[in-house]
């Protein structure tokens, strides 16, 4: 059945890009679709930290569409078709798990990750670093060079030397924005965000995600800023920082405040 339901939604995207297909279809390129392929992973992400199943799979689905659509350009092309794609991936998967394909003997995930890497050297990779997309976002991609590096043995031996880095990077941004020129500054910063990734990775805190629970952390709180301004009725000229800044504190200390349950007024609802 999930074979049939596949090959159908192919014929749907060989029919929209068909000769009485639908104009839009019919007029995206590669090139075109760049966007859409980006913008459908990112909400996919989005319904994975809101835990919704039901966001989840339509958004999967969107994701889905975009291959597909890919797959049917490159076949009208004469390149590849949908069937060499799913070949490909079912070739890789098999040929990168010997332990299970295979007879090798592989026992932790640490020893998977290094055999992949190797494998991959073999099937003609010039670099470890070189499978790391160079148009990821770049906190995500000093994270997968970091990890990539460590998984063949190039990393620090324990946490207390990446914090010891993050001092000294920290006190060499210092003296940068003290004495340095725009491009020094800009160097050392690099430097310092690059050495808490490290940190970040050393810890098991995927960066990307944790800055992206700030930022929308951050969004709340500035909209409930507004709307208390709203509904004191005013704008944000006529505001002082104090006032912004005191709403902005009452937030948080109540999302800090533990809430109590009727059925049981002593257990915290939330952390």
């Amino acid at each position: 059945m999930t074979g049939e339901k596949f090959q159908r939604l192919v014929d749907i995207m060989r029919r929209l890009r068909g000769e009485n297909g639908c104009p839009w279809d019919r007029k995206q390129t590669h090139r075109s679709l760049r966007p859409y392929l980006l913008e459908e992973t990112y909400e996919a992400l989005e319904c994975l930290d809101s835990g919704d199943p039901a966001c989840l799979k339509e958004e999967l689905g969107d994701l889905l569409l975009q291959i597909v659509f890919h797959a049917q350009i490159a076949a009208e092309e004469g390149v590849f078709t949908i069937d060499d794609v799913v070949d490909s991936i079912s070739g890789k998967l098999i040929r990168r798990h010997p332990n299970v394909f295979g007879g090798a003997d592989i026992q932790t995930a640490e020893e998977q990750s290094r055999n992949w890497e190797r494998l991959k050297q073999e099937e003609g990779r010039k670099s470890v670093l070189s499978g790391v997309p160079k148009h990821l976002p770049a906190l995500l991609r000093a994270y997968q060079v970091q990890a990539k590096a460590a998984h063949v043995g190039f990393d620090w031996q324990k946490a207390d030397d990446v914090w010891k880095k993050v001092e000294e990077e920290l006190a060499e941004f210092k003296q940068a924005v003290r004495e340095g020129t725009a491009r020094e500054k800009e160097q050392e910063f690099g430097d310092l965000l690059f050495s808490l990734v490290n940190l970040a990775r050393f810890l098991k805190i995927n960066p990307e995600d944790a800055l992206r629970t700030t930022i929308e952390k951050f969004t709340d709180r500035f909209q409930k800023i507004e709307e208390e301004l709203k509904r004191r009725g005013k704008r944000f000229e006529e505001s002082s920082l104090e006032e912004m800044d005191d709403i902005w504190n009452r937030t948080k200390k109540e999302e800090r405040e533990p809430r109590k349950s009727p059925e049981n007024p002593g257990s915290s609802l939330r952390t």
